[in-house]
């Protein structure tokens, strides 16, 4: 049994896609990690992605004029990266490098098709002419001859196998519309050629390949809408150049009339494919779907429609599809089970269903593909017999049991249910803890809610938008609309909570949200409900005109006097902490932004956002910065006391963002002239100290060691006299 299960966007690919891929991705590869993801544009860019986080790691462009011409690859064995520009350069680094113009360089003497990475095997070239070379050994001499296997043949595939501990490469050519398959044992140098069987009237379009018992097994997705399976053995004992491969019928792409256009497919297991595709019934509009097909009983196990359009390629690793849906990357995750036939026809008692669909769009989806979007995945042939049936639209809010309900069909039922009504089933549909797909019945009841705001611009639940994201199962891509909109209503409280629990959200909305915080007053913001817990331990806040002291304790360290840290002018924005210093910004707004300082980010990506802060904008955080390093610095801690509070680490990275983004103009305003060279004072009478430690750090070592040799008493004096 198959199910495809919760979806997630990974990045954009449009030009406020923000990782370089507005040209359209090349391809996917696997990263160093396997949560890593490896993305290469058709342009000048490759990104490395952690795909549980939504976040790039790290983002490598070759100069302007040159272009990327195959996809970048990992090498596993030295965590390097290898790709190849204009055809012929080969460029190798690894994560610490910025500038591709300064890493390794080669130029080679043939052009090249694609690189292959192997876990255990190393990376291997393949050149446009049929050749076939390790790394290794073409780095050794970069400008060798390199022959040309194929003559007036294109490549139109290839991919790298390994058979214990023998690299195999596999690829297959196209010439005037007959087909060739090469085989290439690295290790044993073998090269052997077989000719593709033609099919009448069709020709493969996609291929994918395995290798089991010293036999590869090659999958052909024909324009017949059929799936041919070609057993070629490892072994061969002829010696004849060319021989011809028959293929049998695997699997035909048709079922209760209709029938898939498949573009693109990846192998699952023994028994199972995923084909990517236009699906469409005689008489209907065709309409895009990744499939999961059933290959030893010849079903159709799930499919999910793809509105949006995709360009046609499809990526699997560790469990998840990748493809492009509209202007964004998505993330399927799938699970599939030992094949039965009760499980094939969706008979298993004990299976599982899942809401395939994370979000509801009711100005895209019609009502049918709403509640089918949401229903449990199951045969095409049985859907037609599904026994399933909506509720009277004439009332939204029928007695029904929401049990016996669908999350599509409760949705669309609530679409024009009143505010009361709506937010009852919605409250009820999250008490369902027992649901297979929770986190995602959560991301459909936020984007609910969210569409609702969008329709309705009166109507604004804060208090259950911020119930259902203190839940903590919500995460940005779930629900990408809800931050834009809750920034429209200038809800401080919840956007604090985003920032605090998300950890997928987007560098653009991090310096949005902080752009909306610093340019609110503090006046307004006395008003505004927001969680203190990050500032209460360190800036005094009255209630009821009493002010709440706080103790803490010292570790002896004598910062610089205040003449020589704050010595420019105190505005009416300042705020007397427990130790008598002033923060520049009000109690409610340094927590707000705590919350941001506490966010995951790449400084990559941040930074150009940052470039288009107001520079008052941008002295006051500064200001802010610096004055939790100096309360960092002199308390025993690296972190500030509170709940949720800032690390010096993160102090000290966003100081040097800010300083980045904006040093020309700090430099120039007269207002920061001051506050940066108290910030030089500061940071140097840091360095002194800390090498005063240092000049110790061995005699304390020394010491340390003799008291565990001493076995003392109970009751002992000595004296240590340091030298």
């Amino acid at each position: 049994m198959a199910a495809l299960c919760e979806s997630f966007t990974l990045c954009g690919l449009g030009p406020s896609g923000g990782v370089g891929l507005g040209g359209g991705l090349l391809a996917l590869e696997p990263g160093p990690d396997p949560d890593h993801v490896l993305l290469t544009d058709r342009g000048r860019t490759a990104t490395l992605f952690k795909v549980s986080d939504q976040k790039p790691l790290g983002c490598w462009s070759v100069k302007h004029g040159q272009v990327i011409t195959c996809p970048v690859v990992c090498n596993f064995e030295t965590h390097e990266y290898i790709a190849v520009h204009d055809d012929k350069v080969l460029r190798i680094w690894n994560n610490e490098d910025i500038n591709l113009d300064k890493v390794f360089k080669a130029t080679l003497s043939a052009d090249v098709y694609r690189i292959h990475s192997l876990p255990s095997g190393g990376p291997v070239v393949l050149f446009k002419g049929g050749a076939v070379r390790t790394l290794d050994v073409l780095l050794e001499a970069p400008q060798q001859e390199i022959e040309n296997v194929i003559t007036d043949e294109v490549i139109k595939w290839s991919e790298a196998l390994m058979e214990g501990q023998q690299p195999v490469l596999i690829f297959a050519t196209e010439k005037d519309g007959e087909f060739f398959v090469y085989v290439q044992k690295l290790k044993m140098n073998s090269l052997h050629k077989y000719k593709l069987e033609q099919q009448e009237l069709s020709k493969p379009l996609s291929f994918t390949a395995y290798i089991k018992k010293q036999t590869i097994t090659l999958l052909c997705l024909y324009s017949n809408d059929s799936v041919y399976k070609v057993l070629i053995p490892l072994q061969q004992n002829t010696e004849e150049e060319e021989q011809i491969l028959s293929k049998s019928l695997l699997l035909n792409l048709s079922v209760s009339g209709s029938v898939l256009k498949g573009t693109s497919f990846v192998v699952l297991d023994k028994d199972h494919i995923a084909i990517l595709g236009s699906l469409a019934a005689s008489g209907e509009e065709s309409k895009e779907c990744l499939t999961i097909w059933n290959t030893k009983f010849q079903t159709l196990q799930t499919s999910k429609e793809l509105p949006l359009g995709t360009s046609g390629q499809l990526w699997c690793y560790e469990e998840k599809f990748f493809f492009t849906h509209g202007k964004v990357l998505t993330v399927i995750m799938y699970k599939c089970e030992t094949s039965s036939l009760a499980a094939a026809v969706g008979k298993l008692k004990d299976s599982q269903t899942f809401e395939t669909s994370a979000f509801v769009n009711w100005n895209t989806l019609g009502d049918e593909e709403l509640v089918d979007s949401f229903q449990p995945q199951q045969s095409a042939a049985l859907k037609s017999e599904s026994r399933m049936t909506l509720r009277s639209k004439r009332n939204p809010v029928a007695k029904a049991q929401p049990d016996t309900l669908s999350v599509g069909q409760l949705l669309l039922n609530l679409k024009d249910a009143s505010t009361t009504a709506f937010e009852d089933e919605l409250r009820q549909l999250m008490s369902k803890a027992q649901m297979p797909d929770f986190q995602a019945t959560i991301g459909c009841v936020m984007t609910a809610l969210i569409n609702r705001c969008k329709t309705n611009p009166k109507y604004y639940p804060q208090n259950f938008l911020l119930q259902i994201v203190q839940t903590r199962d919500l995460s940005y891509s779930l629900c990408p609309d809800l931050m834009a909109v809750a920034l429209e209503k200038k809800d401080l409280h919840l956007l604090q909570v985003c920032l605090q629990q998300f950890p997928d959200i987007p560098e653009e909305m991090t310096y949005a949200c902080l752009k909306v915080f610093l340019s609110i007053s503090d006046a307004y913001l006395k008003g505004i409900d927001v969680n203190l817990e990050s500032v209460i331990c360190y800036i005094d806040i009255e209630f009821n005109n009493k002010e709440v002291k706080t103790e803490i304790l010292e570790n002896g360290f004598n910062a610089k006097p205040k003449e020589d840290m704050w010595d420019t002018e105190i505005t009416q924005e300042t705020h007397l902490t427990a130790d008598g210093e002033f923060c520049p910004v009000g109690p409610q707004k340094a927590a707000l932004l705590n919350a941001v300082l506490c966010s995951a980010y790449s400084e990559t990506f941040l930074l150009p956002h940052l470039k288009n802060l107001p520079a008052k904008q941008a002295v006051l955080f500064v200001r802010y910065l610096y004055y939790l390093y100096v309360k960092c610095s002199e308390k025993i801690n690296i972190a500030l006391p509170g709940t949720c509070a800032p690390t010096i680490n993160q102090v000290m990275d966003w100081m040097c963002l800010l300083l980045d983004a904006h040093f020309t103009v700090m430099v120039m305003l007269p207002e920061a002239k001051e506050l940066l060279s108290n910030l030089h004072k500061f940071v140097r009478a840091q360095v002194r100290f800390y090498s005063e430690l240092n000049k110790i750090e061995s005699s304390l070592q020394e010491l340390q060691r003799l008291n565990q040799q001493k076995d003392c008493q109970t009751y002992s004096i000595e004296v240590l006299e340091l030298i």
